[in-house]
């Protein structure tokens, strides 16, 4: 149980520190010049958000939230409750929403993350 909360802890803070790195959200911006424009952002900026893109972001608070429960698991020495579970198959559900806009819309930074998430949700579904 308490190497489960370990491995939590660990994937959690790895996806935090992809999520703050400047490359996980692209943009991409009309260019009358031909070939559209392609910025890239944090999931923790505002700006995707102020686009519609709003997923990112949510799924970046998610993880925080992910990492706090994590911490308290930790803490308490208790095994992952289900809003644990819950939560973290949002989380991995939400990193993979801005594909939905095409593949030009993901990085190699955001399937990180969305696999990341996705072992932290399968995971939480194994018993101890």
């Amino acid at each position: 149980m308490r190497t489960k909360n370990i491995f939590h802890f660990v994937i959690l803070l790895i996806v935090l520190f992809l999520e703050a790195l400047p490359f996980g959200v692209v943009l991409n911006f009309a260019n009358p010049e031909g070939e559209p424009w392609r910025r890239t952002f944090s999931y923790f900026s505002l700006t995707p958000f102020g686009y519609a893109n709003f997923a990112p972001f949510i799924s970046a608070i998610l993880t925080v939230l992910l990492l706090i429960l994590s911490v308290t698991f930790l803490i308490k020495k208790s095994s992952v409750n289900s809003a644990f579970k819950i939560i973290s198959g949002i989380t991995a559900v939400l990193s993979l929403i801005p594909i939905l806009y095409g593949v030009e819309y993901i990085t190699f930074i955001g399937i990180l993350i969305f696999i990341l998430l996705t072992l932290t949700f399968v995971f939480s579904l194994i018993k101890n």
